[in-house]
């Protein structure tokens, strides 16, 4: 049998690599850095879980972030659940982007590691 796979979308950083959680419940972690290159891998790939950053970007004209590709993609993947972290003052966006597409967890910076193990967990089971 083989491991769920999943995609860590790191653009911007600046919290523990949590690939090591992922790995030890059992996860294939693959990791992109562009969203370019995240939504290729989420095509090819189809994994069972990803996890992503909500960085708001006031300059797109009809979107909030490069999150709504992705979102727009997974629409396609019944099986995939999306984990999204979050700066909480950028969180009245993300609930508008949460209105338009399912996002499995959403969890606020700083990211609290037994938090994620549970949502990971969860969306591993659901």
């Amino acid at each position: 049998m083989s491991r769920p796979v999943l995609l860590s979308i790191i653009e911007l950083g600046g919290y523990p690599n949590f690939a090591p959680l992922y790995q030890r419940l059992g996860c294939e972690v693959i990791v992109e850095g562009t969203m370019r290159k995240a939504l290729a891998a989420a095509r090819k790939y189809q994994p069972r879980v990803i996890v992503a950053e909500f960085n708001f970007q006031s300059d797109f004209r009809d979107r909030t972030s490069s999150l709504e590709s992705l979102l727009a993609v997974v629409q396609r993947l019944p099986g995939t659940r999306v984990i999204v972290f979050y700066e909480q003052e950028y969180a009245h966006q993300l609930a508008r982007l949460e209105a338009r597409f399912p996002i499995f967890r959403t969890l606020a910076f700083p990211i609290d590691e037994a938090e994620l193990e549970t949502a990971v967990s969860a969306a591993l089971l659901d």
